[in-house]
This record gives C-alpha cells, structure tokens and sequence, in this order.
C-alpha cells in the first residue's frame, strides 16, 4: 500500500532538539517521547487543519467528556529502519481500520485516512532521526482520541482532539512471565468494549493485575465472562497455546481485541506448514495438556512485545511449568516476523510501507 499524503498542515518545528540527551540503550518502555506531536481537533462536525507542533503538555476544560464518560481510544504501531536508513511501517492499514471501528462502537467520528495515515507520515518525516537502526531498536507510535467536548450531561461529546505521539524503545517485557488464570475478574464482557481498544478497558485490568503480582505473578490469562471457562487473552495480548506441534488460539469477538501481531502470527504459522486452531480453548484442556506432558508452550502476541513467551501458569492454586524447549514456535516466529518489520527477510505478503 502506499500511504495517503497530507497536503494541508501547520508544521511548527522545535528550535532545538532533545535527541542528543537520550539514552538509546536504557529506555524505559513509553517514557521518553520524541520532539514533536501531531494534533487535529474536530469541531463543528468536520476535522479542521493538523498541525506537527513540539512535544508538550495543552490545556483542557475540566468539564471535558474524557474525564467524566471516558470517551478515549487508542492504537499501538511501530516505526523500524533498515541498514539503508529507509524508515518503515508494518500493516498500518490494519491499525487505521481498528482505530475507527474503535471510534464507532465509542460514538466518536471516524479519523480521515489523510489525517491518521498522512498525518503519521508527515511526522515520522519530522523525527526519522528517533528511529534508530538495528534489530530491537523501534519507535513506538501512539495514536489516540479524546472527548474534548465540555459539560457533564451524559451524552457523547461534540468536539475531541486525535493525536500521535511517538516514543523511542526496545524490548517490552522482560525477564520470565508467569500467568494466573482468572476465575473471577473479566477483560471484557459480550456487548461491551473489549473489541475496541479503549483506555477504560486497560484501566479495568490494572486492580486484577495488581493482586497477580502480589503473588507473583506478572500477568493475567483473561476468562470469559460468563462461565469463565475458556481463555481469552494475556494480559494486554492475544494468546497462543502449542499443544504437541498445534498452536491454538481464541477467535476474535466482542470480548477479543482483533490483534494485529495476532493476524500476522497465524499467517506466518500457516505459511510455514504449522497447524494453526482458531477455537474455543478451555481450561480443563489447558490444564489436562500440562499433566499430561502435550503443552508445549504459552505465548502472548502484541505490538509492543511482538511475542512473549510465558513459563508457566497457575489455577485454582496449582502451578503448572512449561517444558523448555529449544525449538520453541514462538522464538521461530517471533525471529521471522521482526526479520520482515526489520527489512532482513522478503516480505511476500506485503505488509511493510516504507515513508
């Protein structure tokens, strides 16, 4: 694809630039953001002109709807350079439908692809120099919308703002990931939000998140709400099982957020001959695989962490360990995958955009 191009905007650049203050090799995940922004703000029914301005905090009304019905939404994307210095996306498309259809089920207007696609192109033109090379080096890209609208009557805003900031970074998680099970807390509920990612889903999870890790536990595998009976994702990511050479994994549905890395993940499985279960995944058949020796690994699939490989799980009380293996699917994948974003492999499928 080829990304739309942004005519009308106000550039209005930083006199001096901060990169050279920036570690590279020590970032803290989402902490340190880079020297301008893209802002465009919706009033009066119609999307009015972006700016690229420098990165920092703006003033909004107290009253505003985001902080009273939590209108906000949200997408994860990725910036990667090449040993040639070009600057790529992969599957952007795939972010800017999700981020509309987020728009929608939240009663927010959808985001003109020239404005979200373009806008985005114009400013990693603005900062390319944050996107450094070598593989593990990214620049991760926030794109969100909120309800600027002001007054507390219960009812979706008139007017939001979309922005795009961009935060340079390595690797996500680290360490060994342990997982509890929930029997009782739920992500996301049948005819709710959990498809569209909206900031009050994350918030939901954190007070559930936090009583796993004071067991010890680093994450959550979410259950469905309503028998809590099959799984559903790990803490922010879609989730895979490998029982024996299978890897099996939810189908995406009003509860399950439609993944990107989670697309690419299977057609990258299926292209290399693995059989590859979109179903219901139980966990009595979890548990059942892990006595028996047939679970072979757990992994979640996002796009801050690509893939993360999870150790072991606990349930009802009762921890289960993995098996380590050297032939891991998830470490083949995840190698294949960042081969592509990173411009080190053939992209046949086609879902790399270079800006």
């Amino acid at each position: 694809m080829e990304l739309k191009t942004l005519n009308e905007v106000e550039i209005n650049l930083v006199t001096s630039s901060k990169i050279n203050q920036v570690d590279f090799e020590n970032l803290t995940f989402g902490n340190i953001f880079t020297d301008h922004m893209l802002v465009c703000d919706y009033k009066n029914g119609a999307w009015q002109m972006p700016s690229i301005v420098p990165y920092a905090p703006f003033m909004i009304d107290p009253s505003a709807k985001v902080f009273h019905y939590g209108q906000a939404i949200f997408e994860g994307m990725k910036a990667y350079k090449d040993q040639q210095d070009a600057v790529w996306l992969f599957r952007p498309d795939e972010n800017y439908k999700r981020f509309n259809k987020s728009a929608t089920r939240m009663a927010m207007p959808e985001v003109p692809e020239t404005v979200f696609l373009g806008g985005l192109k114009k400013l990693l033109e603005v900062d390319r120099e944050w996107v450094r090379k070598g593989k593990g080096n990214t620049l991760y890209i926030r794109p969100f919308m909120i309800a600027t609208g002001h007054g507390v009557i219960a009812a979706p805003s008139q007017e939001y703002r979309f922005m795009i900031i961009l935060s340079p970074a390595k690797s996500y998680y680290s360490g060994e990931v342990k997982v509890l099970i929930a029997e009782h807390y739920s992500r996301a509920a049948n005819g709710g939000i959990g498809a569209a990612k909206a900031a009050g889903n994350y918030s939901a999870q954190f007070y559930p998140t936090k009583l796993a890790n004071e067991q010890g536990f680093q994450q959550i595998i979410w259950t469905d709400d309503a028998t809590h009976t099959k799984l559903e994702e790990a803490g922010t990511m879609n989730v895979f099982f490998r029982i024996n050479d299978t890897l099996l994994t939810a189908p995406t549905s009003e509860r399950i957020l439609d993944g990107v890395t989670r697309k690419s993940v299977i057609e990258l499985a299926k292209r290399e001959n693995i059989d590859v279960e979109v179903r219901s995944v139980l966990v009595d058949e979890l548990v059942e695989a892990a006595k028996n020796g047939s679970l072979k690994e757990i992994f979640g699939a996002g796009t801050a962490a690509v893939i993360n490989p999870i150790v072991g799980f606990s349930y009802l009380g009762t921890y289960y360990e993995l098996p380590k293996l050297e032939n891991a699917i998830a470490l083949e994948i995840k190698e294949k995958l960042t081969n592509i974003q990173y411009k080190l492999a053939d992209d046949t499928f086609g879902w790399t955009v270079k800006i």
